[in-house]
């Protein structure tokens, strides 16, 4: 088992924690348009308390370890590998939880260049545990508004895991999907699951619109955040979301392996 001190020193040394990859300026930014209640950055989240920008810069340096001054302005954001350690602790239990009970799980990722692999071994995982992992509204039409326009894009699973590719992608090819932090997808899943009367997911995995949509829904709902992503920490915050993991969520899909490999085992899952 890969103790918490290998652990700890990996996401240093890939950066997924410490000094990482985004910027002072484009999490203040994210912030900023945030407490505007900017749809881009409310992800599907429908906050009940009001947060100002200064509101939510305690927030993220109590839940991620970014500096709490808002004189700071410039630099790499950082974010404390203890925090990190703890949330993939309070992310096992959670999955321990739900395969202890054999539950319906749903899982989805707006991130499938970097995060596919690891939604895909938690499926595994659950599934040879006896869970559901559902696959609700595959092939279904989801339009979302991008910087670009309206585009039309069809919503897919690879290994149980839910991403969205555009009309033109092929699903055999090596492009393993869209990014997107929409919620439109979770919701288009839920939906078309509510409406065939089958088994709903009482666990939503994934990042983004497919936490803070879901988490706004009803549904238990957990996943990993960047530093520029306020929306899933004040959803924890509010109690709409469950877990946060606080990692840098755009480094090398194969330095996540060794936090699968972490949580399957704390969860009791390893195969």
């Amino acid at each position: 088992m890969l103790s918490t001190g290998a652990l700890r020193a990996h996401l240093l040394a890939a950066r997924l924690a410490g000094p990482v990859a985004t910027s002072r300026e484009e999490s203040l930014r994210s912030y900023r348009l945030f407490a505007a209640r900017d749809p881009r950055l409310l992800i599907g989240l429908d906050p009940e308390w009001a947060w100002n920008e200064r509101d939510l810069i305690g927030l993220m340096a109590d839940k991620c370890g970014v500096s709490g001054n808002p004189r700071h302005t410039t630099g790499r954001d950082v974010i404390d590998p203890e925090r990190t350690l703890a949330a993939l602790d309070a992310f096992a239990e959670r999955l321990a939880a739900v395969a202890q009970r054999s539950g319906a799980v749903l899982l989805g990722t707006g991130h499938p260049h970097r995060l596919l692999g690891f939604y895909a071994a938690l499926a595994d995982a659950l599934s040879a545990a006896g869970c559901a992992v559902l696959t609700p509204a595959h092939g279904r039409r989801v339009d979302i508004t991008t910087r670009f326009g309206l585009r039309t894009y069809n919503l897919e699973y690879v290994r149980g895991v839910a991403l969205v590719r555009g009309p033109d992608a092929e699903s055999s090819g090596g492009e393993p999907g869209a990014h997107t932090h929409s919620p439109l997808p979770v919701r288009t899943a839920l939906a078309a699951a509510a409406e065939s009367g089958g088994p709903l997911p009482e666990l939503v995995i994934g990042d983004h619109g497919w936490v803070c949509g879901a988490g706004q829904l009803g549904f238990e709902a957990m996943g990993p955040a960047d530093t520029d992503d306020p929306a899933l920490f004040v959803g924890e915050a509010e109690g709409v979301v469950s877990v946060v993991v606080p990692l840098d969520d755009g480094v090398r899909s194969d330095y996540y392996l060794p936090l699968t490999r972490y949580v399957l085992n704390r969860a009791c899952l390893s195969q």
